[in-house]
């Protein structure tokens, strides 16, 4: 068994069944030996960019995220402070806070992170593609 944490993006193709998501990513996803994580970022991610209308046909899972991670099998992540401390402090150039709370909860809680994002990769976490 292995505890993971999903990227807001395959999450998304994970639920739509998008050819994007690697055939890898798919794999330890769909797997119930995996403890997959759906951090409280990437919920906070879906429903602003559905409100904005960047994700309009996120309808269903924002209606009913917390149902839509239990559907599937997942497992909720709060936001700790530690969790907001290390976002706050990572080094580097990205801007994005989704992206920096993801990398700063898989680094605090030893999480590989299922994403595509190869700039990850220079935060000294595990990234599975």
């Amino acid at each position: 068994m292995m505890r993971l944490l999903v990227d807001t993006h395959a999450l998304l193709w994970a639920l739509t069944g998008d050819r994007k998501l690697s055939k890898r990513a798919h794999s330890v996803l769909a797997s119930f030996d995996n403890d997959v994580m759906v951090s409280a970022a990437s919920v906070w991610e879906i429903c602003t960019k559905f409100r904005i209308g960047k994700l309009p046909d996120a309808e269903g899972l924002f209606a009913d995220c917390a149902g839509t991670i239990e559907r599937l099998g997942f497992h909720a992540l709060s936001i700790s402070v530690e969790h907001a401390q290390r976002a706050g402090s990572l080094p580097g150039p990205h801007r994005d806070p989704f992206d920096r709370m993801l990398i700063a909860q898989a680094q605090a809680e030893n999480l590989p992170l299922v994403s595509n994002e190869r700039i990850f990769d220079s935060f000294a976490i595990t990234r599975i593609w």
